[in-house]
């Protein structure tokens, strides 16, 4: 499910990037960005309830909302978008920590069993989930150029989102 969820936020952060950089408009991007933060959401219930994982689905919830957010302020046409920054900047916190428990893992219970593996590629992943979202924040506070935030967008595209989704699809595995 998340590997699916992973190829389809590209569908937004693609957009968003290119608005940034003067090509597309507000409304199609917002309701691209609302769909799509829509969809992220109920992968996220559906993670959490039939597949039972609630840790991945933490992290989906976070940047659906998020995307929501987006979506909201660009189809009404939002002047101060320091509340949906304020967004980000929970959304970076919350990447950032699961930036740490990818990094080291989850603790080891009294039967031997770890929750959460250890995950270098995924641990990297969300460090460029946390600047990303970090980067949002601080355009959406005027202290840094849209421009940086799509490029980012379009590099960060193909490193956290269609390596480890395709990756994870088609050989079962992540680079490393």
């Amino acid at each position: 499910m998340t590997t699916a969820l992973l190829v389809i936020i590209a569908v937004m952060w693609i957009p968003v990037a290119l608005l940034n950089i003067g090509k597309g408009e507000a409304k199609g991007t917002g309701a691209v960005s609302a769909i799509v933060g829509t969809v992220v959401i109920l992968g996220a219930i559906l993670q959490a309830a039939v597949f039972g994982d609630g840790f991945t689905a933490g992290l989906l919830f976070a940047h659906g909302i998020l995307y929501c957010c987006v979506g909201y302020a660009l189809l009404v046409g939002l002047e101060d978008l320091r509340s949906v920054g304020n967004v980000s900047l929970a959304v970076a916190l919350i990447s950032a920590i699961y930036a740490v428990t990818f990094y080291i893992g989850g603790p080891t219970m009294a039967d031997g069993t770890q929750l959460v593996a250890p995950s270098l590629y995924l641990a990297m992943a969300c460090v460029g989930y946390t600047v990303l979202t970090l980067e949002v924040w601080m355009a959406f506070y005027g202290k840094l150029a849209p421009s940086i935030v799509a490029w980012s967008l379009l590099i960060w595209v193909p490193i956290g989102l269609w390596i480890p989704a395709f990756d994870l699809m088609i050989a079962g595995k992540l680079p490393f």
